[in-house]
C-alpha cells in the first residue's frame, strides 16, 4: 500500500509553483518618530485618529504605534470618554 498524497506540497501535481513572497512596509510609531507629539486627553483631534467610527480603540497592529505609546493612548481615550470628549459607541445608522 502506498503512502496517502500530501496536501499542499510545493510541487502539487507536477506544476512547481512557488509562493511570492509579500514585504510589508514596516510600521513605526507617530510618536517615537517625532518627539514634539504629545498624548493628551483633551486634544481629540489627534487622539480621533485611533479609535474607528463605532469608536473602538484600534489595536496596536494595526496602528503601528510601540506598546508604551499604546497604552498611553489608551488611557487617554478612556479618560476622554469618562468627561464625553469621545463616544464610548460611534453612530450606527439602521435603515
Amino acid at each position: 500500500m502506498s503512502p496517502a498524497p500530501r496536501k499542499g506540497g510545493p510541487s502539487r501535481g507536477g506544476r512547481g509553483r512557488r509562493k511570492r513572497r509579500v514585504y510589508h512596509r514596516r510600521k513605526v510609531c507617530r510618536f517615537c518618530a517625532d518627539s514634539n507629539m504629545v498624548i493628551n486627553y483633551k486634544d481629540t483631534r489627534s487622539l480621533r485618529y485611533f479609535i474607528t467610527e463605532r469608536g473602538k480603540i484600534i489595536p496596536r497592529r494595526i496602528s503601528g504605534c510601540c506598546a508604551k505609546h499604546q497604552r498611553a493612548l489608551t488611557h487617554a481615550i478612556k479618560r476622554a470618554r469618562t468627561i464625553a470628549l469621545l463616544p464610548y459607541v460611534g453612530m450606527v445608522e439602521r435603515h
